[in-house]
């Protein structure tokens, strides 16, 4: 599968390691696409790196790995995504009283937004759940980290559930794209714990059965 991939930090990195490691061919959608700090990532993926509007044509899947507030003049310079499937793995993070937090609530979500901006695009939420340590390595954990996945389209959302379980996580089906409502909070419960709580950036959630 091709796959683009816009943005080339942490995040970005890591997912293109993941694929490229699964056997997928990954260019990285970059401002710069010749900037000396890509070299190490394309020389250990073996991936390219293309202008973001050049890398998109020719994907069958879009990844957006962007901060969010860039993310909006980015996507849309990309030009016309009707029937990609796109991922969306970020979260609509600000600055509120000196803290991390995100700009909007419960009645609606980044992902959402995003749909806005991209009509026609197959937009799925996932990868926003966790830190890019547990994305680039997923092994060593006791049970498999679990991904939650939502978005509209059944088809597009599967073949995302496909991707993230090859990145060794379990995807659960999270539902319609408004559950981003809940998933982009939950992706803070993540970023308190890390950053705020003591319990560091090398850890995912899982669920336990009995």
């Amino acid at each position: 599968m091709r796959i683009a991939i816009i943005g080339a930090g942490n995040v970005g990195a890591a997912l293109g390691t993941g694929w490229t490691r699964a056997g997928h061919s990954v260019a990285f959608g970059a401002r710069d696409p010749s900037a000396v700090k890509l070299k190490p990532l394309l020389d250990a993926t073996g991936a390219v790196a293309l202008a973001s509007a050049e890398a998109v044509p020719g994907a069958d899947i879009v990844v957006l790995a962007l901060p969010w507030a860039t993310a909006e003049e980015a996507v849309k310079g990309l030009g016309d995504l009707s029937g990609k499937i796109v991922i969306d793995c970020m979260n609509p993070l600000t600055m509120k009283d000196g803290r991390l937090d995100l700009d909007r609530g419960y009645t609606g979500s980044g992902a959402e937004t995003l749909a806005g901006w991209l009509p026609g695009a197959r937009v799925v939420k996932a990868m926003n759940q966790v830190g890019a340590e547990a994305m680039a390595d997923a092994s060593g954990f006791p049970s498999r980290p679990v991904m939650f996945v939502a978005g509209d389209d059944g088809e597009a959302k599967a073949a995302v559930r496909s991707l993230v379980e090859q990145l060794g996580f379990e995807a659960l089906d999270a539902g319609p794209l408004r559950q981003a409502r809940l998933l982009e909070p939950f992706a803070m419960v993540w970023i308190d714990q890390a950053i705020h709580r003591g319990l560091g950036r090398d850890w995912a959630f899982g669920i336990l059965r009995r």
